[in-house]
């Protein structure tokens, strides 16, 4: 990875970030993952296929990238600070700890295969 900071948040602390407006969430997983669930309002950009060229430029929002459980997004972190992008941040145990957290996802529901929100116990 390129010299850079990478900070850590915790779920609840992206989805404060999230509710405030202050945040836009970047998936790195793949289609296939996304498509299966995803947090609300995540924007897909696969670590595959990922140029940091392609990201919105948010404004004043931070850049928040998560995936499963942090390491793909520790990636893509590294190709953003090889643009010479000192700082961004990544959601500590991607989707994985967000569900953990007892927040909302997206997925499938497997009886109609329209998707649904839903919570973790």
């Amino acid at each position: 990875m390129a010299d850079g900071k990478l900070n850590e948040l915790n779920a609840v602390e992206v989805d404060a970030l999230l509710r405030s407006g202050k945040a836009l969430l970047i998936d790195v997983r793949e289609p296939g993952e996304y498509g299966a669930e995803r947090i609300p309002g995540a924007l897909l950009l696969p670590l595959s296929t990922f140029n940091p060229a392609h990201l919105p430029t948010g404004g004043d929002k931070q850049l928040i990238f998560h995936c499963g459980g942090g390491g793909r997004s520790a990636k893509a972190a590294g190709l953003l600070f090889a643009t010479g992008i000192a700082e961004t941040s990544h959601l500590a145990g991607g989707i994985r700890a967000w569900k953990a957290a007892g927040l909302p996802v997206i997925a499938l529901d497997p009886a109609t295969g329209k998707p649904m929100e839903v919570r973790s116990a």
